[in-house]
């Protein structure tokens, strides 16, 4: 039993797509979400700031003394993952893998759709992967840069012509692919998945990276002995660097519980993320 809290950070507003599906998977355990509200979008940045972001937050997330930290940021995943486990003592787990290996277990005719940030679409890292775990698998991706500002704003609903209108704009050639799985590779992205379902049709499984990642993490947190058992309920804790009053009524709204009071503002540029050894059971 480990009553140490599980630490979660994404850029914004998207990784709450991971932490819903952790509280419904570990109701028990406390979590600590950092939102970056300060410096979204990631997805236009270069490696060496993603990689500096991507130290600090995990700097300030280490500051609750957490046994895992989820990366519920595909941008991260996919430009930083290998350092922070490299300088880090905790698991530290991402959102590539989980979801590229329920991609693989879900295309029936090898036709897989991607769509990410500019910086995830360019790392190639899906795409490297799925080759591994789907030889064979024909690929076709898209970065959509809008669709995290949308989200960001609350324009992700059915109904919404601007979100309607941007997913048609990206989505259209992966349709006329003829893809029966897409991969959302943005934790930002399932926020649109009505949209974007309504558009590529029930015949197309849309994989959530979010959803993912957490179920990978609770059961590599199972095998390892480090769930914090019994039957209570966790506690939620939410920091930005930026507003807290806009994230506040999103994330509400959107894992149905009032985090309002939860919710604090940091100056995320206070953490340098120094290098921590690194050591055994990195996911």
């Amino acid at each position: 039993m480990d009553r140490r809290p599980i630490g979660v950070f994404d850029s914004g507003l998207g990784g709450l797509t991971a932490v819903r599906e952790l509280a419904r998977l570990m109701p028990e355990e406390d979590l600590v979400y950092f939102g970056d509200t300060g410096r979204v979008p990631y997805g236009g940045r270069s490696r060496d700031i993603l990689i500096k972001y991507a130290r600090q937050d995990t700097a300030f997330l280490r500051s609750f003394d957490p046994k895992a930290i989820v990366i519920a940021c595909g941008t991260v995943s996919t430009t930083a993952l290998d350092v922070l486990q490299r300088e880090n003592d905790i698991p530290i787990f991402g959102v590539v893998e989980p979801a590229v290996r329920a991609a693989a277990l879900a295309s029936q005719n090898h036709r897989v759709g991607l769509i990410g940030t500019r910086a995830s679409i360019r790392s190639g890292a899906y795409e490297r992967l799925l080759a591994r775990l789907h030889p064979g698998a024909e690929v076709t991706a898209r970065a959509c840069p809008l669709f995290v500002p949308l989200v960001e704003n609350g324009r992700f609903l059915p109904g919404d012509i601007v979100a309607e209108t941007v997913a048609a704009e990206y989505l259209a050639p992966i349709q006329a692919a003829g893809v029966d799985t897409l991969i959302l590779g943005c934790t930002h992205y399932p926020l649109l998945k009505p949209v974007i379902g309504a558009y590529m049709g029930p015949g197309v499984t849309l994989i959530d990276v979010g959803a993912q990642c957490a179920r990978w993490t609770a059961e590599r947190l199972d095998r390892a002995g480090l769930r914090a058992g019994g039957t209570g309920t966790g506690r939620h804790r939410f920091y930005v660097s930026d507003s807290t009053e806009d994230f506040a009524a999103l994330a509400s709204v959107f894992l149905r519980e009032d985090v309002g009071s939860e919710v604090e503002q940091i100056d995320i540029t206070e953490y340098e993320g120094a290098a921590r050894p690194a050591g055994a059971g990195q996911g």
